[in-house]
C-alpha cells in the first residue's frame, strides 16, 4: 500500500505539472483576464524579477494559483478513479442498494465533468475552487498537502522564470492517453526563459 501511494503521489505531480501550464495558456489566449486575478502579474510582484526564486512561504498569498491547478485538477483529475474502497455495511445510494464488502470505486472524471453538478463542465474556471481530485472525508489522500505545494512551488516557478506562448496558431491540444493516471497525449512545449531570470536559473 505504501508503495502504490508513493508512486500515485509521483504520477499526481508530473501529470499536473504538464497540465496546468497548458491549461493556463488556453485561459489567458482564449478567456477574460482579470487584471486583479492575473496570475503571472501578482507572482511577478510578489517575487521581485531577477531577485530570487518563489518560496513555499509564497503559496499561501498566491489565492489564484491554488485555485487554477484546483480546476485543472477538476478538468484532468491525475487518476480518473480513486483508489479503492470498500463498504462496511449495507446502505442504499441513489436508489442502488450496495451490500457490505463491496469494492467501491469513485470515478472523479465523471463526476467533474458532470452537468447536473458544474455550470458549464467542459469550461475552464478558476473561480470555482472546487472538486474532489484527492478524494473526501478522512480517507482521502494523505500526500494531498505535499502535491499541492510541490505543484504550486513548480508551477508558480514556471510562470515566473519562463515566457508562455503558442509555438502556432492551434490551440494547445488537451487531450488525454489512456492509462491509469492521465498525461496529455501530446507534450507541452515552453518558449524561452526570460533573460532577467538567467543567472537564477543558471544555479539549479
Amino acid at each position: 500500500m505504501n508503495m502504490n501511494d508513493n508512486t500515485a503521489v509521483a504520477d499526481d505531480n508530473n501529470n499536473d505539472d504538464d497540465q496546468a501550464p497548458a491549461t493556463a495558456r488556453r485561459r489567458t489566449m482564449i478567456g477574460k483576464k482579470d487584471p486583479d486575478a492575473c496570475l503571472d502579474q501578482l507572482i511577478r510582484s510578489l517575487c521581485i524579477p531577477a531577485t530570487r526564486m518563489v518560496e513555499a512561504a509564497d503559496l499561501p498569498k498566491l489565492n489564484y494559483l491554488r485555485c487554477m491547478i484546483m480546476e485543472t485538477l477538476r478538468l484532468y483529475p491525475p487518476m480518473p478513479l480513486l483508489v479503492p474502497h470498500e463498504s462496511t455495511t449495507d446502505v442504499d445510494v441513489a436508489g442502488y442498494h450496495i451490500a457490505r464488502g463491496t469494492m467501491l470505486l469513485v470515478n472523479t472524471f465523471a463526476i467533474h465533468r458532470d452537468p447536473k453538478v458544474w455550470d458549464d463542465p467542459e469550461a475552464f474556471i478558476p473561480e470555482r475552487e472546487d472538486g474532489i481530485p484527492f478524494g473526501m472525508g478522512r480517507r482521502r489522500c494523505p500526500g494531498e498537502n505535499m502535491a499541492m505545494q510541490m505543484v504550486g512551488l513548480t508551477l508558480a516557478t514556471l510562470i515566473h522564470c519562463f515566457d508562455w506562448e503558442r509555438v502556432g496558431e492551434e490551440l494547445v491540444d488537451m487531450s488525454e492517453c489512456s492509462g491509469q493516471t492521465m498525461p496529455k497525449k501530446l507534450p507541452l512545449e515552453a518558449i524561452q526563459h526570460r533573460a532577467s531570470m538567467a543567472h537564477l536559473l543558471s544555479k539549479i
